[in-house]
């Protein structure tokens, strides 16, 4: 063999050396041994070998970006919010880019340039445009000029460290609102890039077994950290001992939950006014439940409030016939977020864990119901609205 045939097939080896080491992760002591947990698990390790290849090794070039999609209904990490599309792709601090394109119609709009950091996603935020920061044409196209140095009209400021661009879109009325449609062009430069080589399929691949492990566990850790207190909802911030900061946009507060066959869990919280807000819910692994086919989130668009306007939701391994019901799917323990977007006001849900037998006795009488045809009538809207939403 030549070297460059011993380099590929040494980086393959070790490409799949390091996959077989992640096999492990789904085992760690903290981690739920239910079958579903473990085998959700272990697709999750499978899953994020796409997504690693493509950070790492398909477009993490940042001479020649292109906006991809992170996640999807089949493809999640994170804790992914079940409203939203994810795009964004890879910069440089120094180049400047043009993004342009449609600018859609999603509840909750944002773009940000994120800097290199200690998390698989990267560190701090280096700059934010908001969806009613960004100047719209008539017709809705929008242009985004992305760069170190001020330019007129929609720009986004890179410092040194930045190393990628990300678009948030969360949709509220699922079958309804148009998800953007854009690209990305890198104006300080032209020119196809280079030929593949060896060293960049080897690079990428040992790039991408190493971010499947460290995301997987990193996520992992995470909810081991809420898991001391469950059901109590807190902030990243919080939870490292800082003061919470609601703003800009919006920061997620977030719980664990455990919950027994016989046992149903209660969240009450009276939304505050703001452009969008949502609870997600999600396994061990910070991945949201199925959203195709499961009632595994509301928002501001979907949830039936009372007449008072609070929102009650119940967690039950069982249909208790109420309208903001969410589905564990066979899950035994995860993580719950709630998101209130651009809100003068961050309210802490409170959450009640019950016997199931007894739900009823710890929920007001005239509480709103949902007749069978009206829950296959919200099952039938969330699968329309993905078929939209990720036009499938």
């Amino acid at each position: 063999m030549t070297d460059y045939e011993i380099q590929l097939r040494n980086a393959w080896h070790h490409f799949c050396d390091e996959l077989k080491k992640a096999g492990d992760i789904p085992l760690r002591p903290t981690a739920s041994s239910n079958p579903v947990d473990r085998a959700a698990a272990y697709r999750l390790l499978a899953r994020n070998i796409g997504l690693a290849l493509q950070f790492e090794l398909d477009n993490n070039d940042p001479l020649h970006p292109e906006l991809l999609h992170y996640f999807d209904p089949i493809r999640k990490q994170g804790g992914d919010n079940t409203d939203a599309l994810y795009v964004g792709g890879p910069i440089n601090g120094t180049d400047t880019y043009r993004i342009s394109g449609k600018r859609g119609s999603s509840k909750y709009f944002g773009v940000t340039v994120v800097e290199r950091g200690d998390t698989p996603w990267g560190g701090g935020v280096a700059a934010t445009l908001f969806g009613d920061q960004i100047h719209v044409e008539e017709d809705g196209s929008f242009e985004i000029v992305v760069s170190p140095d001020p330019q007129p009209g929609n720009w986004l400021r890179t410092t040194p460290n930045a190393f990628r661009v990300t678009f948030r879109q969360f949709f509220a009325d699922w079958e309804n609102e148009e998800p953007m449609e854009a690209r990305i062009d890198r104006l300080t430069g032209d020119g196809a890039p280079p030929e593949l080589t060896p060293v960049k399929v080897a690079e990428g691949l040992a790039a991408a077994a190493h971010w499947v492990n460290w995301s997987v566990t990193y996520w992992a850790d995470m909810i081991d950290k809420w898991k001391v207190q469950p059901n109590r909802f807190l902030s990243y911030r919080q939870l490292d001992d800082n003061k919470i900061d609601a703003t800009p946009g919006g920061e997620p507060i977030i719980a664990y939950w455990m919950l027994p066959p016989d046992e149903a869990l209660i969240v009450r919280v009276r939304p505050p006014a703001c452009p969008y807000w949502a609870l997600e819910f999600g396994n061990y692994w910070w991945e949201t439940m199925d959203y195709r086919y499961r009632l595994s989130s509301t928002n501001c668009h979907h949830a039936t409030l009372e007449d008072d306007g609070e929102l009650i939701v119940v967690i039950s391994h069982d249909d208790p016939g109420l309208p903001n019901w969410l589905d564990p799917s066979g899950h035994s323990e995860g993580y719950m977020t709630f998101r209130w977007m651009l809100a003068q006001t961050c309210p802490i849900p409170q959450a009640q864990q019950v016997k199931r037998a007894e739900l009823f006795d710890h929920l007001p009488a005239d509480i709103k119901r949902i007749t069978p045809d009206g829950r296959r009538e919200q099952l039938a809207e969330r699968r329309r609205g993905i078929v939209h939403r990720f036009k499938w």
